[in-house]
């Protein structure tokens, strides 16, 4: 056991720590406080940043589905969804420009795409070919593919290079149980499991053993210990004042009951609170389809009904706030070509990305250089090929929606190539 004297500058700590469980209480809940945390002359923010990952290789080839392209059915016979032109009734491809279309599952999100505010980017992704989950993603929200030496994350380092001289505690905020990766660097961020958790229901009994857990790190007298137990403290007197329990969303929207769409609905209560959110993270798993993938039907596309509801109650939530709002959703690699004997398919490379945002410039619902899916055009004889880095899509939205110049030192020793997919 670690046993020592404690130092006066312990307990003033704790006894910091500790009144933070009554300043919290004292901010309950009073819907919606204006709180501000950059000064006048600071440097203007951008869009707030919210990264969706679908961690487990997601595969976009039946979601955002290539309906023209015959050698796409002809590599699944039975996990292809029929064309939106097939005869009979059953749920189709929903056709978005002629040759791509949404799984019918991806319905919620149709008009959102036709209205101009989402698209996607296919034949992307990372150029390193790591199949391996933890590389990819690992490498992914470094924004280094194939390098491990940096240790901080593309969002964590757009943050440390944009000062905008906001000082709030909520700056960057990753809905789990840990900060995701892309999140590490100078900027602390906060794991928010739910704001709920965050004794937000007023109940200070749990707020204490929240504190109590915290307040173990202090004792340990270590600067990034004591660092980390600060901004944890002072994240919790911030949540604690939006009110989440009285927040109601706007534009008649209604977030369905999940994880996922709970994370995005209160997201949405902290850019609505201004307490000085610019980017949040939210994980959705289960995307290893290697078995029981079903088509029209099953295990993705129940995962897709997930995304596409919590999503589209986002998006209506937010109404004319998406202007100041980019959401991208992406996954550490696609799946191959071919389905397998399980029903299911295995690692891949080349995937989709998708973004949301009130402030898209090419006016398609897709956007790809489609290098084709016959045998002769596939990675490897395999995998659809990347035509277009996922760091050109992010690079673009770091210049053009987040107003940091720094592209450099956010995905060092790449120079990205804008899609022109954002307005500036």
């Amino acid at each position: 056991m670690f046993n020592k004297q404690i130092t006066r500058r312990e307990m003033l700590r704790n006894t910091s720590a500790m009144a933070g469980v009554a300043a919290a209480h004292s901010m309950l809940p009073m819907w919606m406080p204006k709180l501000a945390f950059a000064p006048a002359n600071s440097a203007p923010r951008g869009d707030v940043l919210i990264s969706v990952f679908l961690r487990g290789g997601a595969d976009m080839l039946n979601m955002v589905i290539p309906h023209a392209e015959d050698a796409y059915y002809a590599a699944r016979p039975k996990l292809a969804i029929p064309r939106p032109d097939a005869s009979g009734n059953d749920p189709k491809v929903l056709d978005l420009d002629g040759f791509f279309g949404l799984h019918p599952a991806l319905a919620p999100l149709l008009p959102v795409f036709k209205g101009g505010e989402m698209a996607a980017v296919h034949a992307t992704g990372s150029p390193d070919e790591t199949r391996s989950h933890f590389e990819a993603m690992d490498f992914m929200e470094r924004g280094t593919p194939g390098d491990f030496s940096l240790h901080t994350g593309w969002i964590g380092r757009h943050l440390a290079t944009l000062d905008t001289g906001n000082t709030s505690p909520v700056r960057a905020v990753g809905w789990g149980t840990a900060v995701q990766a892309s999140l590490r660097g100078t900027v602390s961020p906060v794991a928010i499991k739910s704001i709920a958790d965050y004794h937000l229901g007023g109940d200070l009994k749990a707020a204490a053993r929240m504190m109590t857990a915290i307040d173990s790190l202090y004792k340990l007298d270590s600067d990034t210990l004591y660092a980390s137990a600060q901004a944890t403290t002072s994240a919790i007197q911030v949540v604690a004042g939006i009110g989440y329990q009285n927040y109601q969303p706007q534009n008649g929207a209604t977030y369905p009951e999940s994880d996922f769409a709970n994370a995005l609905k209160q997201t949405a209560a902290l850019i609505r609170a201004n307490v000085g959110l610019e980017a949040a993270c939210i994980d959705l798993g289960g995307w290893d389809t290697h078995v029981n993938q079903g088509g029209v039907e099953g295990e993705q596309a129940s995962l897709m009904t997930d995304l596409a509801e919590g999503l589209a109650a986002f998006h209506s939530d937010m109404g004319v706030d998406m202007q100041r709002v980019t959401v991208v959703v992406m996954s550490e690699f696609g799946r191959r070509v071919q389905e397998n004997g399980g029903g299911g398919t295995d690692h891949g490379h080349g995937s989709a990305l998708l973004t949301m945002s009130g402030s898209l410039s090419s006016g398609k619902p897709v956007l790809a250089n489609w290098p084709g899916m016959s045998e002769d055009k596939l990675d490897r004889g395999e995998d659809l090929a990347i035509t277009i880095d996922y760091r050109d899509i992010l690079g673009e939205l770091m210049t053009n929606r987040l107003h940091n110049p720094a592209v450099d030192q956010v995905f060092p020793n790449y120079t990205p190539k804008a899609p022109g997919l954002f307005k500036a």
